[in-house]
């Protein structure tokens, strides 16, 4: 492990350059769903009551680099359009600074949405093709008083966030001195999965949208409005009771139809029906779930479980308004279930060789997920983030006592995660919702916390953070 100091080291921020300390010079041509993904960082801060030591955590970085050589590359074009990441262990970016302020007591009452920048060492999306850019970045702060926060961003062009989890996992155990599983970058195992459509149809079918420059455009445009103040995130936490309670009324529904759904199917359909109603949209038009889901489980083997890159498609389930509003939540879980079954190996190598046409054909920067595309209208997308290991990330002082990460600025977009260890088993619920519908759930705060708690059983429901 080598670490150079940068110009910028003072009293009160140090800012290096970690690196492995050795290069295979290896170049890894990124595959088609990590292109899909594009360039952009993507966030991840945790925080710790106890004291983290910043030199030991510079040192156990460089070990595990040497197993993640992509990390401490950079990204390059390649001649015909497509992406590499030349594995020259150009280093990461470790920032190690002072904050003047004690540590906050951080929870589902008290996000750490607002000012999360401050922990968290940016990295421009436009500024890392042929750049000397780093594609992940550390930075260590520690609060007045003890107790020490660590951010991290990570380009989403090379890791979804099961790779990234991973990644994580792996520097932590290695700081405590414990064996890591080996990662899989051979993305010859995403191109193997390519199968051309039987009937000779586009084969992204209602996933992927090839746009024009009109409709890309005015999705930017809407974007940047909605990141300037138009969409805020609204969290609350559901207990493994009241989970428990969600699964046995959506079994109850389905009794003697053979039909089985899982706790977070379960969940998912009542946040889904909830929202719907949000919404109040005409009890005609079409309401869909974009459901984000990592598909190694459902290639047969086809794909490592170790393959370390993107391996992230949707599914959309819908129905009308009408339907989502007056269905039972186990007929709407039971369609939540189905979606997810969509994800077959047959599916994906369809979605496979229909992206690599594209690619192939010079069309691949019009390529959006249809998902994307409608969040603004149609679509509430969902990401289920509760088995990944958020609360195991343990540097040697223990577990982090939360987790958090910068609002998003995609409307209707939902993100499940665990809680901590001493929650046993709930989950924390992040909406990220236009100003209309925020303004709604404040103007009937308790109305729609009970909405959503209706689950909980006697006693007070537990409250929207906004």
């Amino acid at each position: 492990m080598t670490t150079s100091p940068a110009a910028t080291e003072n009293r009160t921020k140090r800012s290096s350059t970690v690196r492995a300390g050795e290069a295979s010079g290896d170049r890894l041509r990124l595959s088609v769903y990590d292109m899909l993904m594009g360039p952009i960082p993507t966030p991840r801060v945790f925080f710790y009551r106890e004291t983290l030591d910043g030199e030991a955590l510079r040192a156990s970085l460089g070990r595990v680099l040497r197993d993640f050589p992509v990390l401490s590359g950079r990204m390059q074009k390649d001649p015909d359009g497509g992406l590499s990441v030349l594995c020259n262990d150009a280093g990461v970016r470790f920032v190690e600074t002072y904050a003047s302020g004690p540590m906050p007591d951080h929870g589902p009452l008290r996000t750490a949405k607002k000012g999360i920048e401050r922990y968290l060492s940016m990295i421009l999306p436009f500024w890392v093709v042929d750049r000397d850019t780093p594609l992940f970045t550390v930075k260590l702060t520690h609060m007045k008083g003890g107790g020490s926060v660590l951010g991290f961003m990570m380009n989403h062009a090379v890791a979804d966030g099961t790779s990234y989890m991973r990644f994580l996992e792996s520097w932590s155990r290695e700081h405590r001195g414990l064996d890591h599983p080996a990662p899989h970058f051979d993305r010859e195992a995403i191109a193997g999965l390519a199968v051309p459509s039987a009937d000779g149809a586009r084969a992204g079918g209602a996933h992927l949208t090839v746009t024009g420059r009109g409709r890309k455009s005015a999705f930017v445009g809407r974007l940047l409005l909605a990141s300037a103040g138009g969409v805020t995130t609204v969290t609350t936490r559901f207990s493994a009771a009241e989970l428990a309670a969600m699964k046995d009324a959506a079994t109850a529904d389905l009794a003697g139809t053979q039909r089985w759904v899982s706790t977070n199917d379960a969940l998912t359909a009542h946040l889904w029906k909830v929202l719907g109603t949000l919404r109040g949209r005409p009890d005609t038009v079409s309401e869909r779930l974009g459901l984000i889901a990592d598909f190694r489980p459902f290639v047969s083997g086809a794909v490592p479980d170790a393959y370390w890159g993107n391996a992230i498609t949707n599914t959309r389930p819908g129905m009308t308004a009408a339907e989502l509003r007056s269905r039972s939540l186990g007929e709407v879980a039971a369609a939540v279930r189905a979606g997810y079954a969509e994800n077959t190996k047959e599916r994906i190598g369809e979605e496979v060789a229909f992206l690599d046409a594209e690619r192939k054909a010079g069309r691949f920067q019009r390529v959006m997920t249809t998902m994307a595309l409608d969040s603004f209208d149609s679509t509430i997308a969902l990401n289920n983030w509760s088995k990944l290991p958020f609360y195991d990330i343990d540097f040697g002082t223990g577990a982090p006592f939360w987790y958090d990460f910068p609002s998003n600025p995609i409307p209707w977009t939902v993100h499940i995660a665990p809680t901590p260890p001493d929650q046993d088993g709930g989950r924390d619920v992040y909406l990220a919702l236009p100003r209309a519908q925020v303004r709604t759930l404040r103007e009937r705060e308790r109305s729609w916390a009970g909405r959503f708690h209706r689950y909980a059983g006697s006693g007070e429901p537990f409250p929207l953070t906004f």
